[in-house]
Order: C-alpha cells, then structure tokens, then sequence
C-alpha cells in the first residue's frame, strides 16, 4: 500500500500544482514561455479576497508531462510578490473536508476556509504546514 493511500486503495490526495508569485506577471510568463518552452493553460484575474486577500491575476502553464502538475504564476495586483524563495503548493484532492482534518492532526493549521468557487469549478482552502509554509488544496467539482 502506498503512502498516499487508504486501507481501502483510495488516493488521499496529489501533488498538482505549484504556484509562483511574481512581480511582474506577463514578463515572467515570457520568461517560463521562452526558456522552458511552456503552453498556456488558463489565465484567471479577478477579486479573490477570501482567500488571497485581494485582487490577482494568474498564468497557469499546461503540464510538461502527461498528468503532471502545472505551474501558475500569480500576482498579486495591489500588493509585491514575498521574498524570493516562498512558493505556494498545490496539492488536489477528491476529499478537501477530510485533508484539512488530516492537516490538522498532523500539526498545520487552516490558514483560510474551504470557499466554493463554482466559476472555476472547485473549491479551495489554503492550509499551513508544522513550519508555515502556504498550501493550497483543491477539489475538482
């Protein structure tokens, strides 16, 4: 059995995404674009006060691999990106109320809410682990 699996073989949850926060998002982009050869996947821009404190804008890449996790670049639009060398994970589950129960348990905290986010077809919440580092879970609905 793995790690990542219950008794009963069911996934717990998987690494899906990383997200990057940056200054300056359409530079960068070009940047991960040119240098990596990376596809656009979707772009969000919009008011996401509940969970990020305010407006952003982001650039998600396609994955390289077949299933393989993706990254975003995200800005924040009223407020600097955080020293270099913060990142946010992302991790997706088909359980979002179960991993935050779990998270806790294993010494993190809740850092904001599940919020529903029906235009993009998921709910979200952010957790912390035992040290502080941001993580965000998703469900896919």
């Amino acid at each position: 059995m793995s790690d990542m699996m219950t008794p009963s073989g069911t996934e717990l949850a998987h690494f899906g995404f990383c997200k990057l926060r940056v200054n300056d998002l359409e530079k960068t982009a070009a940047f991960y674009r040119s240098v990596f050869g990376l596809a656009d996947w979707k772009r969000v821009a919009h008011d996401n006060s509940a969970t990020t404190g305010g407006p952003i804008d982001e650039i998600t890449f396609r994955s390289t691999a077949a299933g393989g996790p993706s990254l975003t670049l995200l800005k924040t639009v009223d407020r600097p990106a955080p020293p270099i060398g913060e990142a946010v994970m992302g991790f997706i589950t088909p359980d979002l109320a179960a991993l935050l129960v779990r998270a806790k348990a294993a010494g993190g905290e809740l850092a904001r809410p599940i919020r529903d986010m029906p235009e993009h077809k998921v709910k979200v919440a952010f957790v912390k682990d035992n040290e502080g580092h941001l993580i965000e879970v998703v469900e896919m609905n």
